[in-house]
């Protein structure tokens, strides 16, 4: 059974066909209590890859769910390898499902910490300090070239071959440590941090900073910023299905969020003005302010004058 979590955050998931596609292939799952989330991929024509990602989602929340013990990261690469080998029989028992795969990324909380199992190009990222960084390897020929800095960013989104991937969870019936199929990471996720799965539908269409930009602006509603980011994919073109799982730590707030302007505001108004340095008395003082006064230079000037007559004498 999946250890119940200390740590507290907010989660959320938004999900949309986009503005091309006919179906929605994609899905996310949530299962905030337990810490569970996960993004799903569906590939296969119609059908085929709704049922794959429907396969997955339902197989390895189930296989979460079950009794058992072992580490976390073991756990998780075995529910994904059960999906993986469900989708395959069933492709293989069925013939309007033959070839149907998926891509995807699950996160599970253990404690402070964040296992990842992450098959094909769904991403993670990581959002904290104001900076955003993409954990997850993308399981592509593109993807690959991005990773390793021979394409930039921008050029990868615009690759005509950026939907092709080399990895993917149905396919062909595989085991739980098999090589070259499950990619495991671990990461902490501190207090002040979130982050974000997702699928390619949101990262073709944004950039990572524009991503960052729209959490930015969380301000505690974890499904603002889900619904926010599924809606400017669809404003950028919306060429894919979409899916955006976002989840913060209890004290994550976004830098551009109302109640850390508030914050701005009220630290520039309460902020301890320094007090000008209070001016010297007594008879000093009063003795040092005549000699640099207007007269006293009146007067070192007469004084001079009569200095210098005597002297050319």
């Amino acid at each position: 059974m999946t250890p119940e979590v200390a740590v507290k955050w907010r989660a959320a998931a938004a999900s949309d066909r986009g503005l091309v596609r006919e179906e929605n292939q994609d899905r996310g799952y949530v299962d905030e209590d337990r810490g569970v989330f996960l993004v799903v991929d569906g590939l296969g024509g119609h059908a085929a890859g709704e049922k794959a990602a429907e396969v997955a989602v339902e197989t390895i929340r189930s296989e979460l769910a079950q009794s058992g013990e072992g580490e976390i990261a073991e756990r998780v690469r075995q529910a994904i390898a059960t999906a993986n080998n469900r989708i395959y029989d069933l492709a293989e028992a069925n013939e309007a499902w033959r070839g149907m795969a998926c891509v995807l990324t699950l996160a599970v909380m253990d404690g402070e910490r964040v296992v990842v199992g992450h098959v094909g190009d769904s991403r993670l990222y990581l959002i904290w300090n104001g900076a955003i960084r993409k954990l997850s390897a993308d399981h592509s020929p593109v993807g690959e070239l991005e990773d390793r800095g021979e394409l930039t960013e921008q050029e990868a989104m615009a690759h005509p071959r950026r939907h092709e991937v080399f990895r993917n969870v149905g396919s062909h019936r595989r085991e739980a440590d098999e090589e070259e199929f499950i990619e495991m990471k671990e990461f902490l996720l501190k207090p002040d941090a979130a982050f974000l799965l997702c699928s390619d539908g949101l990262s073709d269409q944004l950039t990572s900073q524009e991503i960052l930009a729209i959490i930015e602006r969380y301000d505690c509603d974890a499904e603002a910023v889900a619904t926010a980011l599924v809606d400017a994919a669809n404003r950028a073109g919306g060429m894919d299905n979409v899916t955006a799982i976002f989840v913060a730590g209890s004290e994550f707030v976004g830098a551009e969020s109302p109640g850390m302007a508030e914050a701005r505001a009220r630290h520039s108004i309460t902020r301890p003005r320094l007090a000008a340095p209070a001016k010297p008395t007594g008879f000093f003082a009063t003795l040092g302010r005549i000699l640099i006064s207007r007269t006293a230079f009146l007067i070192y000037g007469f004084v001079l004058g009569v200095a210098l007559a005597l002297v050319w004498r």
